[in-house]
């Protein structure tokens, strides 16, 4: 049977039971089919979403709230894996949260504006990054106390440790710096003049490179570990405004949320942009996770964006969880993929001028009502 006689044929029966009908009646029966079928690919979509992500063990959901209290604001949180501990930079100390007990079980004081810590585990030792006093503090991990001070550039932000040569670098904000310390005598050893303002950064221990967010150029920046020299700079447009950042050393990956609410995944041997995903106003912080290939991207507007490396060159968004307003920074436990976000509740804000353009204005926050947040996958039925 050829197409035209099906279409004759399809055309004529539909005659046949449409015919005597009244227009109303046939508008009616018509509309109830249409929305029958629309519900019925509603149900399909919302199957297919929900297997998706228990395909990708991706779906999170908030597991509970630590109080922690306080005054002041915060920046990042740093997880130590094996000792099982969650650092909290907190105003002018880092709170310490045992993962085991998830309760607040001690502080590292006289860390004046901290920003983050780095933590050099088989040293003993914690480094902070205090920007107020423009210098890094050296912490024994047993006693909480501080070993030493060291000079840095102007303001400390990000920090990290690259333990392939024990170095802490100390990437200095205001300073258009990093500061490299030797964390094995406590001594710089190098400061490494930077094109801009330094974000976040992620180090490569094969390849001997630490990569550095530039958020006023829209670039990363690309250091030798050797010479202490800045050897590349990658552009990252369309993104703009740099800030978290995370790493995918098996696939040699780079992973750097920016303002213009965009995540891009680069390849961290080219500084190739492979892809990009949407993420949510006011990200700080990015993950990666080894185990399960997902990626995040914490932003203060409330949400948090995971998306999963399908390959190395596909990334798909497949979870934008709703957190709480403010909780822009992050830490992921390796060892139980649960992620840990920080926020308080916001004041009113002031009848106050608006800040200059370009600028931002963070809201201010209630006392006492500083808290973590604990989010994990949910486990799905085999």
């Amino acid at each position: 049977m050829d197409s035209n006689h099906v279409t004759f044929a399809s055309t004529s029966r539909s005659q046949d039971l449409t015919k005597g009908t009244k227009p109303v009646e046939l508008a009616h029966r018509h509309g109830c089919h249409y929305r029958r079928e629309m519900k019925s690919r509603m149900f399909v979509g919302l199957v297919f979403l929900a297997l998706l992500q228990a395909a990708h063990g991706q779906n999170y959901k908030l597991l509970k709230s630590i109080p922690i209290g306080g005054e002041g604001g915060w920046d990042y949180l740093a997880i130590d894996a094996t000792a099982r501990k969650l650092y909290v930079t907190h105003a002018s100390k880092i709170v310490i949260v045992d993962l085991a007990q998830d309760k607040v079980v001690g502080e590292i004081a006289d860390t004046p504006g901290v920003h983050g810590f780095a933590i050099a585990a088989e040293l003993g030792q914690g480094f902070s990054s205090n920007g107020t006093e423009s210098r890094v503090s050296v912490i024994d991990l047993k006693t909480l106390k501080t070993i030493a001070k060291i000079e840095t550039g102007e303001n400390p932000d990000a920090i990290l440790y690259e333990p392939a040569r024990s170095k802490v670098y100390a990437f200095n904000g205001r300073g258009k710096s990093a500061t490299v310390i030797d964390a094995k005598i406590d001594k710089v050893v190098a400061t490494v003049p930077l094109s801009g303002k330094p974000e976040f950064a992620a180090a490569d221990l094969k390849s001997g490179r630490v990569f550095c967010n530039i958020e006023d150029k829209d670039k990363v920046a690309v250091i030798d570990t050797k010479t202490h020299l800045v050897i590349a700079s990658w552009p990252l447009a369309p993104g703009k405004e740099p800030t978290g950042m995370a790493f995918d050393a098996a696939h040699h990956r780079l992973f750097v949320g920016c303002h213009n609410k965009t995540m891009s995944m680069l390849d961290s041997e080219t500084g190739k942009i492979i892809a990009t995903v949407p993420i949510g106003a006011g990200v700080d912080a990015c993950a990666f996770d080894d185990a399960t290939q997902l990626a995040f991207a914490s932003c203060g507007d409330g949400t948090l964006t995971i998306a999963k490396e399908e390959t190395p060159d596909k990334l798909a968004v497949v979870q934008t969880l709703t957190t709480e307003r403010g909780a822009r920074t992050m830490a992921l436990d390796s060892k139980t993929q649960r992620i840990y976000t920080c926020t308080a509740q916001i004041a009113p804000e002031p009848a106050s001028p608006s800040p200059p353009a370009g600028e931002r204005r963070r809201p201010s926050y209630v006392p006492g009502t500083f808290h973590l947040l604990v989010y994990e996958a949910a486990k799905t039925p085999r």
